[in-house]
């Protein structure tokens, strides 16, 4: 079921450009304060180890999406931030993936499918106490 509406999904991202880890990145990126966030927070945010982010990072930089900037709180770290050219990106593929989620998933699912979805997710989203 992931791997059928995650590939819906992704082709609708396609058409804007954007790669699925490119959505994440800029989706998440955009509710942070100023759309800035420190990798290690966006990484933390994302589920994603701060290696992995980097190299992504590096890519859309070099798009121009995103930029990294000295973190002045952490000499080491680093800043992302969202470009213009990445908030427009952002936007022009959010109808569509948007509009992806809903054709793939939430349309052909009945009103207890969907319940039983968010049942079942808040469940699964409770933290799991000891075995």
């Amino acid at each position: 079921m992931t791997i059928a509406v995650q590939a819906s999904v992704v082709q609708g991202l396609v058409a804007s450009g954007l790669s699925e880890p490119d959505y994440e990145v800029l989706s998440t990126l955009v509710e942070a304060p100023e759309m800035t966030s420190t990798l290690h927070a966006q990484a933390e945010k994302m589920g994603w180890s701060r290696s992995r982010l980097s190299r992504h990072a590096g890519r859309m930089e070099a798009r121009e999406l995103i930029r990294r900037d000295p973190d002045p709180a952490d000499g080491r770290g680093c800043l992302l931030v969202l470009t213009p050219l990445g908030r427009d990106t952002l936007r022009g593929a959010t109808a569509m993936h948007l509009e992806s989620v809903r054709r793939s998933f939430a349309d052909r699912l009945d009103e207890r499918d969907l319940s039983d979805i968010a049942r079942i997710a808040g469940k699964l989203a409770q933290p799991q106490g000891p075995s």
